[in-house]
C-alpha cells in the first residue's frame, strides 16, 4: 500500500495520478489543444469507447434480428436478443471477474481496493456480494436490457421511431456517435444525483451502494427500478433519427460499460509481462472514490454536475477533508432546522 505524503498510509492500494480534473471542454477560457488531445484519447482502441462501439457494430452486422421479424413482438427473436446480451455480458464481466479475481493474473497492482468483496454478511442477497451481483446483473439487469432494445427494434420496423442510415445522411450519423458518450454522461448524472435523495436511495439505490468496494459484476448489481431507469435513455431514439448501431452503442455504455468502469482496476495489461504490456483502460477512480464516500462524484468527469454543486472529490487528502467539512456543515444545518421547529412547537404549546 502506498505512503501518503506525510508517511501515513493511504486508504487505497492504488490511485492514478492526483488530484483528479474534469474533462477540459468543462473549464474556462477554453484550451483547444487540450481538448482536441482528451477527445482523441477516449476514441483510441484501448479504450472502452472504442470497444463498446467496435461491439455495437458486429451487434448489428451479425447478431440483429431483421426488421421482418421485429415488426412484431414474437417470443422467438425476443429470447435471441437476451440470450446474446446474457452471454456478452458474461464473457465481459465474467471474463473480467475470473481474470483479475479468480486466477488473479495481474495482480493487485493496479487495483484501487485490495479488500476482500464482502461474504457471510446478511446485508447481500445469499450471504455473498458477488453471488448476489452475478444474480442481479444476469436476471433482472439483462431481463431490463433486453425489454428497452426489443421495444425500440419494433418501433424501427414499424416507424415508430425515426431511422436513418449512413448513406441516408452520413454526417448526423456520425455525429450522433460521437455525442451520445455525453449525453450518457449527462443523463446518468442527472438520473443518479436524483437517486441519492429521500425514499429512492434508502429504498433503490441503497442496493447498488452494498458495493463498498467493486468488481466487474457490481456495475449492474442494483434494484431492478433503478435498471429500469438506467436503461430508458434509449427513449431518446423515439425523438431524434437514427441507426441501431446507435441504439446498441448508447445500451452498451450500461450493458458493458457498467462492468467495465467498475473494476476496481485502473487498467487492464495485455501482453506478455517480460514485456512493456499495453494497458486497455477501464475502471474508474472517480467513481470509486463515490462508493467509498458516497456523497460526491456523482456524475463523470466528462459531467459538469459534481463542479455546479460542489460535489467534486479529486481524490486528494485534501478533497477528503472538504468533503468532511461538507458533511459536518449539513448535519449542523439539519440540527438547527429540527432545534427551530422543536421551539416553535413548544412556543405554540
Amino acid at each position: 500500500m502506498p505512503l501518503s505524503p506525510d508517511g501515513g498510509r493511504t486508504m487505497w492500494n492504488f490511485a492514478p495520478e492526483l488530484p483528479l480534473r474534469s474533462a477540459p471542454f468543462l473549464h474556462w477560457p477554453p484550451r483547444p489543444v487540450a481538448i482536441a488531445k482528451h477527445l482523441g484519447r477516449t476514441w483510441l482502441p484501448l479504450r472502452s469507447r472504442f470497444f463498446m462501439l467496435a461491439v455495437s457494430f458486429g451487434i448489428w452486422a451479425w447478431f440483429m434480428p431483421s426488421a421482418e421479424r421485429t415488426k412484431h413482438f414474437e417470443l422467438g427473436w425476443i429470447l435471441e436478443v437476451w440470450l446474446r446480451n446474457l452471454i456478452l455480458v458474461t464473457v465481459v464481466a465474467g471474463g473480467l471477474h475470473v481474470w483479475l479475481y479468480v486466477m488473479g493474473r495481474q495482480g493487485d497492482g493496479l487495483r484501487y481496493d485490495a479488500r476482500p468483496f464482502g461474504r457471510n454478511k446478511r446485508v447481500f442477497l445469499f450471504g455473498n456480494q458477488v453471488r448476489e451481483n452475478i444474480f442481479l446483473t444476469l436476471v433482472p439487469a439483462v431481463g431490463v436490457w433486453t425489454g428497452f432494445e426489443a421495444l425500440l427494434l419494433w418501433a424501427y420496423a414499424n416507424g415508430y421511431a425515426p431511422s436513418i442510415t449512413f448513406g441516408d445522411n452520413p454526417a448526423w450519423f456520425v455525429v450522433f456517435l460521437a455525442i451520445i458518450p455525453w449525453w450518457s454522461v449527462l443523463y446518468f448524472s442527472a438520473h443518479h444525483r436524483l437517486l441519492h435523495t429521500g425514499p429512492a436511495y434508502r429504498y433503490v439505490h441503497s442496493w447498488h451502494h452494498r458495493n463498498v468496494n467493486v468488481g466487474p459484476w457490481s456495475g449492474l448489481a442494483m434494484h431492478p427500478a433503478e435498471h429500469l431507469v438506467l436503461f430508458s435513455d434509449v427513449v431518446l431514439l423515439f425523438l431524434l433519427p437514427s441507426h441501431p448501431v446507435h441504439l446498441y452503442f448508447m445500451a452498451m455504455h450500461h450493458g458493458i460499460g457498467a462492468p467495465l468502469s467498475h473494476t476496481g482496476y485502473d487498467a487492464l495489461l495485455l501482453g506478455p509481462q517480460k514485456r512493456r504490456q499495453a494497458r486497455f483502460e477501464l475502471g474508474d477512480f472517480h467513481h470509486q472514490l463515490h462508493h467509498r464516500f458516497i456523497e460526491c462524484n456523482y456524475g463523470g468527469l466528462e459531467s459538469p454536475l459534481d463542479e455546479m454543486i460542489g460535489s467534486f472529490h479529486d481524490g486528494t487528502p485534501q478533497g477528503d477533508a472538504a468533503l468532511s467539512r461538507s458533511r459536518h456543515e449539513r448535519s449542523s444545518t439539519r440540527t438547527t432546522r429540527s432545534d427551530t421547529r422543536r421551539d416553535h412547537g413548544a412556543g405554540a404549546g
